[in-house]
């Protein structure tokens, strides 16, 4: 894929951009470390202060960022605000939080034979992160602000068709005074990762993106034996009971499934009602995504853009049309229109089977399949028939139902009557073939640090006689 950016609305080609030969990243790479020796001796304070700053610059930059995300991949403006808000709530929440997050954890010393032990978290250098174009401001910024208020430095490979949002990410965080190459924009293919990665002078990986690209990164990882991070795909189950108060459900549930176009990891995919409610519930929510505005993402009126890529768009078409081919039902939405842009409707599908590619696949376009449950075992059943386990919506006033729910199905998050989304203070991640490690909270900026055991004695000949591997 070429490094360019493309208007989702119109096909049309608007800028692109050179891939950066060897030598610049060979000298990326050497900035990155330079960045690194520099970072690590500051205070949490001073790094607080830097991060502060760059939650105020997104502040200010919120129309100008805001219109080129909308640019480059399609998304509403209204959702492009709301991104840049939450990315600069994420910066001052890690400004405020990281010092209490990588405290050092005390241990008893005489139980271990000490004058003190405790547990120290350190960085660990550069990391290089490989992220997405859904959303391009926050899946960088959930790695970001973490990593550089651990004292980390980050070298990004963002999606190659949102190269001028990875651009103003690559200088927020020199123009919010952090120290030269803590944070840095590589211009590069997926071609070059590898060659990134196996360069002894960048320790771990993060990456969001494709269960496949995750395979990949893993892999050379694993051969360089350097951590990795995986925030993989998701085909999100929502779980409708009878005890749910169904109208607030079904509007939910529009949200849930068309948020970011479709374009979302932990959107609502699987749509799994209880028979005794089933049409009901079906009929509610294909009305409210019937309603739904396709139009102009620059439009505050519009809810649904384009979806970013031609490709993205091809894949959903011939996702319904295998569904529909096999015996399934379109209740709204199914056809794109004709013209240019990248368009695809808000769309639901009923009567998914096993057979179908809708079934196993993760579907990334406004596009819902709607399945029918017999009792309570067998919407858990259907919601865990996925090789992914990213999220998961549920909607019961049951409070035993709730518990089973919150226990038994196989994900990261589980919400209770409401959609999944991310917050900076709860963990964010998968399992399965969704990923593993964790992003957010202080799991997220612990992930990137060496736990450091530390043990001080008084250097008596008991402390040589009691040690022991």
């Amino acid at each position: 894929m070429p490094i360019a950016t493309t208007n989702p609305v119109t096909g049309e080609l608007l800028k692109t951009f050179d891939a950066m030969a060897e030598d610049r990243i060979d000298q990326a790479i050497g900035r990155s470390v330079d960045g690194f020796r520099a970072l690590r001796q500051t205070t949490f304070a001073q790094r607080a202060a830097w991060m502060r700053a760059a939650a105020d610059l997104l502040d200010a930059d919120s129309d100008d960022v805001a219109a080129l995300m909308t640019l480059e991949m399609g998304k509403t403006l209204a959702a492009a605000r709301a991104e840049v808000a939450k990315c600069a709530t994420a910066c001052r929440y890690y400004a405020e939080h990281a010092e209490r997050f990588l405290a050092d954890e005390p241990a008893e010393p005489s139980e271990v034979g000490a004058v003190r032990a405790y547990a120290r978290y350190q960085p660990l250098g550069p990391v290089l992160a490989v992220m997405p174009w859904n959303f391009p401001l926050w899946q960088a910024m959930r790695f970001a602000a973490p990593a550089l208020m651990a004292g980390n430095t980050g070298l990004l490979k963002h999606a190659s068709n949102v190269p001028q949002t990875a651009l103003y990410l690559g200088e927020l965080f020199a123009r919010a005074g952090f120290p030269a190459g803590a944070f840095q924009t590589l211009l590069v293919g997926s071609d070059a990762v590898e060659r990134i990665l196996t360069d002894p002078r960048v320790r771990a990986a993060t990456l969001t993106g494709s269960e496949g690209a995750g395979r990949s990164i893993a892999a050379i990882a694993g051969r360089e034996l350097k951590k990795t991070v995986l925030e993989l795909g998701g085909s999100d189950p929502y779980v409708v009971l009878p005890t749910a108060d169904l109208d607030r459900a079904a509007e939910v549930a529009a949200t849930a499934r068309c948020q970011n176009n479709g374009q979302s990891c932990i959107a609502a995919k699987r749509f799994i009602v209880h028979t005794d409610v089933y049409d009901q519930f079906v009929d509610a929510f294909v009305a409210h995504m019937s309603a739904l505005t396709v139009g102009d993402p620059m439009m505050d009126t519009t809810d649904v853009g384009p979806l970013a890529t031609e490709q993205g768009r091809r894949d959903a078409e011939e996702q319904v049309a295998d569904a529909v081919g096999k015996g399934a039902t379109v209740r709204c939405g199914g056809r794109a229109p004709e013209g240019a842009g990248w368009w695809y409707p808000p769309t639901v599908v009923t009567g998914i089977t096993p057979d179908m590619r809708m079934y196993a696949e993760e579907v990334f376009a406004p596009v819902a399949g709607g399945y029918r449950a017999a009792s309570l075992d067998e919407a858990i059943e259907l919601a865990n028939a996925t090789s992914y386990g990213l999220g998961a919506n549920a909607w019961t006033g049951d409070p035993d139902e709730q518990q089973r729910l919150v226990t038994e199905l196989e994900a990261g998050a589980v919400f209770i009557n409401g959609m999944v989304t991310s917050y900076p203070q709860l963990p964010f991640g998968g399992i399965k073939n969704s990923g593993y490690g964790r992003e957010l909270s202080a799991a997220g900026i612990r992930e990137f640090c060496n736990l450091k055991a530390v043990w001080v004695g008084d250097g008596g000949k008991a402390d040589v006689d009691a040690a022991t591997e």
